[in-house]
């Protein structure tokens, strides 16, 4: 049987040792680079036009403030991504000070994840020319139909992004290149009006923040740096060059961006303010026709749009990726009610999908306008990132230097400051995340009171006394002289082999069952393990070993974890316990599964250590 979660965690009945079992740490630092630029990289197709909408000819100063914001904030991740090596997420982070305050983060992390699935639908349905008149409902359908395609089961939500970075890059270095020569200036007015009035301005165009907290979720999967040591892995360098160079391109590429804009010619800001929606497009239409003629710019605009659109069809994607995985991770944490972890037969959680999709589909109806979408945006985003931010700085058990952590609070409090300004300014907006805050702290508690969990409060030392951590040091591993892991799905005759060998060698049995499930969700260093007693099936697998491990005299361990893939699992978790042998059996699957999903056994003589001798059972 195949199960599995971004998390791999173990549970064990309270008389066997708890063994930690780590995520598989494939995902490199381009890729990890790719993906955070194909969420992050986005902000620039629609900031650019609701600042020229906003301020005019005055921009300029308010965009640099939004790249050096933008570029403060990339740095302060890094430091993030450092201290939390198995995610870094808000809800993570919030976590070392309160479960309230986590659910509140995570909650803030759904409001923003529902208005950029809406958001980025109606910027890309721009980009593709869809009529004004239509784009609602194009999105909309846009949105059900990205639904259904992650209702099929385990697919790799990046790929789009990671296949679009480069040419994204590329456009956006042409539309550059094409405006050198025109750059000027002439253009640029003043701001006018009081501190206080600039201050509401930039607060109102702070649209590029959104993917930056996608990078912090993603520690748990990254290589770890070279010279790391197993069992504790650092990342910090891998992060830095994931982050940097999106948050250089993000930070440079918006400013050189707006300076093209504003050097458009003076006659076209009504055209500007029209085309607020697809202003990249418009701009390489426009300095595409300066340098080659109508026909270049028409079809240089259309390549834009086309790259533009798809990538912001990915990050709709990857929101309602992101929300589902959301929901359901804080159902396996007892945050909300159970029935959001139950799933479908190809591993997907119904109910969070069906949130998934109709929170954004409600926000349009609600709002209907590209304007009222961007007023609601930053408001969950900013709130998210400066719970994450001080959670971080006020943390004195992460590992960061006096100049990091001062550096943190100080960009914190620049955020405090523009969340209190969003709610006072924007109405819409607080009145939009009041709304999330109620529902889903009310299913915060209503989970709370099925699960039985009860609020004691006790004195500090008291605390200190019953802390898991230190009733996890009481324990004593078991010594083996030989270990044999086997990887089951079901009540196989690779089991009752594995058995055998295991009696005859006088071995330990670990008996490993893997859940496949088909979300992506943040990453929690903090979390508890998810408890193979609460799967029926997996239980009955699992209690059944260990019945017959203990009636012939073979001690046994159940193993279980979640995944996206069952594979890599395998492979770590046999090099983690320090397995002599690993037991697989004969796969029954038929072709066309091998060829979408891949041969595990395959996958796991591909990438076994050597000194790990591997058995197929069949």
């Amino acid at each position: 049987m195949i199960c599995h979660n971004a998390n791999p965690l173990l549970k064990t009945p309270s008389t066997l040792d708890n063994i930690s079992i780590q995520r598989p740490r494939n995902l490199d630092w381009q890729r990890a680079s790719a993906l955070l630029y194909g969420d992050w990289g986005t902000s620039k197709a629609y900031v650019l036009g609701l600042t020229f909408a906003a301020i005019g000819f005055s921009s300029l100063p308010i965009i640099v403030a939004v790249c050096v914001l933008s570029l403060l904030v990339g740095l302060n991740y890094i430091v993030i991504c450092r201290c939390f090596p198995e995610g870094g997420g808000v809800y993570s982070a919030a976590g070392a000070h309160g479960k309230v305050l986590s659910v509140v983060a995570a909650l803030l992390l759904v409001a923003d994840l529902t208005v950029t699935a809406a958001l980025s639908g109606w910027a890309a349905m721009s980009y593709l020319g869809i009529p004004k008149d239509f784009i609602m409902v194009a999105t909309i359908a846009v949105i059900l139909v990205i639904g259904a395609i992650n209702l099929l089961g385990p697919r790799h939500s990046g790929n789009l992004a990671v296949a679009l970075a480069l040419p994204t890059v590329i456009v956006i270095v042409g539309i550059i290149a094409l405006s050198i020569p025109h750059l000027t200036f002439q253009n640029l007015r003043p701001l006018e009006g009081s501190w206080g009035h600039i201050w509401v301005s930039f607060v109102g165009v702070i649209l590029a923040l959104s993917g930056v907290e996608a990078i912090a979720n993603l520690t748990g999967t990254m290589k770890p740096d070279k010279g790391s040591p197993p069992g504790n892995p650092r990342i910090g360098k891998t992060s830095a060059k994931a982050i940097i160079p999106v948050a250089i391109e993000v930070s440079l590429g918006t400013l050189l961006l707006g300076w093209a804009m504003l050097s458009l010619p003076e006659s076209l800001a009504p055209e500007i303010v029209e085309r607020k929606e697809d202003t990249l497009r418009f701009m390489a239409e426009q300095y595409g026709a300066m340098a080659f003629g109508n026909t270049f710019g028409n079809a240089f605009g259309l390549i834009v749009g086309v790259i533009f659109a798809l990538l912001l069809l990915s990050a709709v994607n990857t929101a309602v990726a992101a929300l589902l995985g959301l929901l359901f991770m804080m159902s396996r944490e007892g945050d909300m009610p159970k029935q959001f972890s139950k799933l479908n037969r190809l591993g997907v959680p119904k109910v969070p999908l069906a949130i998934s999709v109709a929170l954004p589909i409600v926000v349009l109806l609600v709002t209907d306008n590209f304007e009222s979408l961007a007023a609601l945006y930053a408001i969950g985003v900013v709130g998210a990132i400066a719970i994450n931010l001080t959670s971080s700085a006020t943390n004195k058990k992460l590992l960061m230097s006096v100049p990091e952590r001062l550096l943190m609070g100080f960009t914190a409090l620049i955020l405090i400051a523009v969340e209190f300004t969003l709610a006072q300014t924007k109405h819409d907006a607080l009145f939009f995340v009041v709304c999330v805050l109620i529902v889903g702290l009310g299913l915060w508690a209503y989970a709370r009171r099925l699960s039985g969990i009860t609020t004691l409060t006790v004195s500090r030392e008291v605390a200190q006394i019953v802390q898991p951590e230190i009733i996890e040091n009481l324990r004593k591993p078991v010594q083996e002289t030989q270990k044999i892991l086997v990887s089951v799905r079901g009540l196989t005759p690779a089991l009752a082999f594995a058995f055998d060998e295991a009696e005859l060698r006088k071995a330990a049995l670990y008996v490993l069952c893997v859940r496949e499930i088909a979300v992506l969700y943040p990453g929690k260093s903090s979390g508890g393990p998810t408890n193979w007693r609460d799967d029926p099936e997996v239980s009955a697998i699992l209690n059944t070993a260990l019945q017959i491990g203990k009636a012939r005299g073979i001690t046994t361990i159940p193993l279980f974890a979640t995944a996206s893939e069952s594979a890599p699992l395998i492979v770590d978790t046999a090099a983690t316990i320090g397995a002599d042998f690993l037991v697989l059996g004969a796969t029954h699957r038929n072709s066309l599964a091998k060829v979408l999903r891949g041969n595990v056994a395959s996958q796991v003589a591909a990438n076994l250590p050597d000194n790990i001798q591997l058995i197929i059972y069949g």
